[in-house]
């Protein structure tokens, strides 16, 4: 396995600032591209992020200039605020799916197909585990180079689970690591991903009410408190 010498080593402040505008994109369109408060209130969720990060406002800047520079970051003017949007797409040359994938391997760590399948559905919803590994095995194999890498099976396991190579080769302390424990009450990582989704649905809900209440308060001039 090889990585692309072409790709940008991403720091994992600009991962998570990377990962959460190709979330963002898709799961709150209304709001996207993002203003620097939402990208810094995604950066920093409690729930769908592993690990959970508080990033401060300077440490996002950095990274998006350091994205920007690298063409995977297009800063524009929205109104009386900047705001960001992404060129990942274009920049990997993956398609749509693969992004999905990298995605949420970029917010959420190491995951299994399964895990990234239910992971992934409020971006795309994919038909099986079999399309999902497919996708996978694709960027594995790039004749370019490696965009993700499949971690050896932890002992007990049931699947081995995948990383991504964006911040380079996987810390031999991630190959390592066992999944979280998952909250009393929760039989299995499914579902506890089913919680998380829907904790996410109703963040993405608010975020959307308050992109609305912040375009009225434009359109009459007024502050949004």
């Amino acid at each position: 396995m090889t990585v692309d010498p072409a790709l940008p080593i991403l720091s994992p402040v600009e991962a998570r600032v990377l990962g959460v505008l190709v979330e963002k994109q898709r799961t709150v369109p209304d709001s996207y591209p993002l203003t620097l408060n939402s990208l810094l209130a995604g950066c920093n969720q409690k729930t769908s992020r592993q690990p959970v990060m508080e990033l401060s406002e300077a440490e996002v800047q950095d990274a998006l200039e350091s994205l920007r520079r690298r063409s995977l970051v297009d800063e524009t003017s929205g109104g009386r605020v900047l705001r960001y949007g992404h060129n990942a797409d274009r920049v990997l040359r993956i398609p749509s799916q693969s992004l999905i994938l990298l995605t949420v391997l970029m917010l959420r760590g190491p995951q299994t197909a399964g895990e990234l399948r239910i992971a992934s559905d409020r971006m795309h919803n994919f038909a099986d585990i079999s399309s999902v590994e497919a996708f996978l095995d694709e960027m594995a194999e790039r004749a370019a180079g490696a965009l993700v890498v499949k971690l050896p099976r932890l002992p007990g396991a049931r699947e081995s689970r995948w990383a991504h190579l964006l911040g380079g080769p996987v810390a031999a302390e991630v190959l390592a690591a066992a999944p979280a424990a998952l909250p009393a009450g929760a039989t299995d990582a499914g579902e506890l991903a089913a919680l998380r989704e829907r904790v996410d649905r109703l963040e993405a809900e608010v975020a959307a009410l308050r992109g609305a209440l912040a375009k009225v308060c434009g359109e009459l001039g007024i502050e949004a408190g």
